[in-house]
């Protein structure tokens, strides 16, 4: 399929063409908490997964059936969980991020893309 190729460079090339502020995670570093919001603003490969996540995340909402939205925000608010489970340890805070970015990019790619044209 030629969308998720072109989707795929869209998200990778994003954080590259973003000015350096705006490359920051998807929640504000100056107010993060918790050691799992500390250790993706330390960590420049999670800030990175995290912003591909968000991404992701917001396309789910923008372009999934409305009857679809509170089931993508039930799964994050329980992901969020997972993800603050993991505390500081950033191979845990990977695995997390890797299993919810495949989520939300089989959400684009089962529902969001045969509805098409794209």
């Amino acid at each position: 399929m030629m969308h998720r190729p072109i989707l795929a460079l869209l998200l990778t090339a994003l954080p590259l063409a973003l000015p350096m502020a705006a490359r920051a995670a998807s929640f504000d570093c100056a107010r993060a908490s918790h050691a799992d919001e500390r250790a993706v603003c330390a960590d420049r490969a999670l800030n990175d997964r995290d912003v591909t996540m968000s991404v992701l995340y917001r396309l789910d909402q923008r372009f999934v059936p409305m009857g679809s939205r509170d089931v993508i925000r039930r799964d994050q608010a329980a992901w969020l969980g997972r993800r603050r489970a993991c505390g500081a340890n950033t191979a845990c805070l990977a695995r997390t991020y890797d299993r919810r970015i495949a989520e939300l990019q089989a959400v684009i790619d089962s529902r969001v893309y045969p509805r098409g044209p794209f």
